[in-house]
């Protein structure tokens, strides 16, 4: 009985190589970290450095420009007093606020009340008046030209002017009434039937209950309109190319550059005034842009 006390435990199971598998797992993340990384910083490299050879070669001479020499000696800054000298140009970038700005507003404040009624109202015929919005935004522009710029011509006489762009935005926009209704889906209908009971009207729960719930959502819709009218060439170029008063910075940096296809430095230079209100608005509102793009799409 001594003797079976006594006897030798049986040999137990080696033990796992934790401290080997640690080390495989820092090691893989560690590489994973590395290539999205390196896929990150090349991407940025992508759309960055367009943006940065336009900038370089603005600060050129003009014997410079478009050489082997990357790097500006001396900065020629006059360049950008230049532009804003050229005849036009100050006159194309007012076109361009007015058109931006009231574009905004009016797509904004005739959008908003649709998306509205679509999202929280209950009614025979709501998702066929959904599916009649998202149908026109199918519709390319280009197929009804025509006969919009006959109507703007003759029965309205407002050709040479900016006005066709700017009025048809006061009766909503398709992309936008769709964007601002899919996120008010998302917005609990309980807080809508709380103002109700308190006794808000339609119009009150959306000015005091909706509308603060939405800035995110209407942040990213405003910023969209105003890049596209900003940088709308196509408009400009149909209703308003035949008076140069009414021109806007986008077509009107087209006939800069051939009034100055030598002098690749100031087409460069005036390239960076259109750019630099777009990007200035863009990285102040970043954070509202992305996050209501990103709620739009919570819910459908």
């Amino acid at each position: 009985m001594t003797d079976v006390l006594k006897a030798p435990a049986p040999a137990s199971a080696p033990a796992p190589r934790r401290g080997t598998d640690a080390r495989t797992a820092r090691r893989r993340a560690a590489l994973e970290w590395v290539a999205i990384h390196s896929l990150g910083v090349a991407a940025a490299l992508f759309f960055v450095l367009p943006f940065v050879f336009v900038l370089l070669t603005s600060l050129m001479s003009d014997n410079q420009a478009l050489t082997r020499s990357l790097w500006p000696h001396p900065f020629e800054w006059h360049n950008y007093v230049t532009v804003f000298h050229t005849a036009g140009f100050l006159t194309w970038w007012k076109n361009s606020l007015v058109y931006a700005v009231s574009g905004t507003l009016l797509t904004v404040v005739s959008s908003v009340p649709v998306a509205y009624a679509l999202a929280k109202f209950r009614f025979r015929g709501r998702n066929t008046a959904l599916m009649l919005v998202v149908a026109t935004m199918m519709l390319p522009p280009q197929v009804v030209i025509v006969p919009m710029y006959l109507f703007w011509a003759n029965q309205m006489h407002l050709t040479g002017t900016l006005w066709p762009l700017i009025i048809p935005m006061a009766f909503g926009d398709a992309f936008t009434i769709f964007l601002l209704r899919q996120f008010l889906v998302t917005i609990p209908n309980e807080y809508v039937d709380a103002a109700r009971v308190d006794g808000c009207g339609e119009l009150r729960t959306l000015l005091r209950v909706i509308l603060p719930m939405a800035r995110p959502a209407i942040a990213a819709v405003a910023l969209f309109q105003f890049f596209y009218c900003w940088n709308d060439y196509f408009g400009p170029q149909i209703y308003a190319s035949e008076n140069p008063a009414a021109w806007t910075l986008s077509y009107g940096l087209e006939t800069f550059k051939g009034a100055h296809q030598t002098s690749w430095n100031l087409t460069m230079a005036a390239t960076m005034l259109v750019m630099a209100p777009v990007i200035i608005v863009f990285f102040f509102a970043q954070k509202a842009f992305v996050e209501g793009v990103t709620l739009t799409g919570v819910k459908g």
